[in-house]
């Protein structure tokens, strides 16, 4: 969310909320304790500054809070194992039993997929040797990130108010075997096809 001079751009936050939940997502936001304070320090290498919100910035953050939008992670934490430990945990008592995965073939026009989904351009350099091993991270970000692009924010205004999304995989890229009634089903992606096409290889059980 940064832009020019490295400050924290709240109104690229709203404008992806909206867009969130112009699709019918529900959006909750997880930011540092610092910035939902009026004002903060900016560290950008060797130099710092302080930024102070206006009002209209101020007004975002109440907004969200307000909404029950807005999870503010407690001082001195890192943000990024919050938003990261909320995709895998089982959540039972907050979503109250229900079933938050959405199917294919939802009439919603949803992302099909698991929830919670993680919207962030954060490439987690620093996590991805120190939490688990490559392939596993590589599952994970696979399942669970959603990318966004859009044309940059100057203090509340952008050129252009398009947003796109690269949502996260609905199933595995990877090599599978499936159990069938009959056997085995092997599903191979071929880098020649399109994306969500496979080579299927069925290995029959011997029969006794």
């Amino acid at each position: 969310q940064n832009f020019d001079q490295g400050c924290f751009n709240y109104h690229q936050l709203q404008f992806v909320v909206d867009a969130l939940e112009k699709s019918n997502e529900t959006p909750l936001v997880v930011l540092p304790y610092k910035y939902c304070s009026k004002s903060f320090n900016i560290h950008m290498g060797t130099k710092s500054f302080r930024q102070t919100l206006s009002k209209e910035e101020f007004q975002i953050i109440d907004k969200l809070s307000k909404n029950g939008q807005l999870y503010r992670v407690p001082a001195q934490c890192l943000d990024d194992y919050y938003w990261m430990l909320a995709s895998v945990s089982d959540q039972t008592l907050s979503r109250n039993g229900a079933n938050l995965d959405v199917p294919h073939d939802n009439r919603e026009g949803r992302w099909p997929g698991t929830r919670p989904m993680l919207v962030t351009n954060d490439q987690m350099r620093d996590h991805k040797l120190g939490l688990m091993e490559p392939r596993l991270f590589r599952r994970w970000t696979s399942c669970y990130i959603v990318n966004y692009c859009f044309t940059a924010f100057v203090r509340g205004e952008s050129i252009d108010r398009e947003i796109s999304f690269s949502t996260a995989d609905f199933f595995s890229r990877e090599i599978q075997a499936n159990e069938t009634s009959t056997g085995i089903a092997w599903h191979f992606p071929v880098s020649d096809w399109s994306l969500d096409d496979r080579l299927c290889v069925r290995i029959p059980r011997n029969k006794k």
